[in-house]
């Protein structure tokens, strides 16, 4: 078991090290991007990389606090599911109104693997490869859809 500073500098490092992997890669428009802090540009709408000691999982989350308009923007991304998974190559779980690890409603729209551990330096290779390919078809597959999100800015 890991201190709470010991956990801390491990996904510290984990996630600096993926961003460095990452980052010579520019984004669908050919911009240079944050991978790791990826921005939508729309609020209450994340694309989020978490990693703990079992899971690993990449996904959109909507963060909007009334839930009428989390799902309204939940619905906007059904209308584009098709599109979105082309860009993937995959289907991924779809939550309306579910919680997030602190009891907040959210939305999201992922994919996880287990059993892998951020921890393991043995499982980064692993974690980065399913994040890198997923995180980039995120971005080519927003660089058409965020125009449909402009009425619900």
């Amino acid at each position: 078991m890991y201190t709470k500073e010991q956990a801390s500098k491990l996904r510290q490092a984990f996630w600096t090290a993926f961003g460095q992997y990452i980052a010579p890669h520019p984004s669908a428009e050919g911009l240079k991007v944050n991978w790791v802090n990826y921005q939508t540009g729309v609020k209450h709408v994340y694309f989020r990389m978490q990693a703990d000691n079992t899971t690993a999982s990449i996904g959109i989350e909507i963060t909007h606090l009334d839930t009428e308009i989390q799902e309204l923007f939940f619905e906007q991304f059904m209308s584009l599911k098709t599109i979105l998974h082309s860009y993937l190559g995959e289907e991924w779980e779809w939550r309306l109104h579910t919680t997030d690890d602190n009891g907040k409603v959210i939305s999201r729209i992922y994919t996880e693997i287990k059993p892998v551990n951020v921890f393991n330096q043995d499982d980064w290779p692993e974690l980065i490869t399913f994040f890198k390919p997923r995180i980039i078809a995120l971005d080519e597959f927003w660089s058409d859809a965020k125009y449909s999100f402009e009425s619900l800015k």
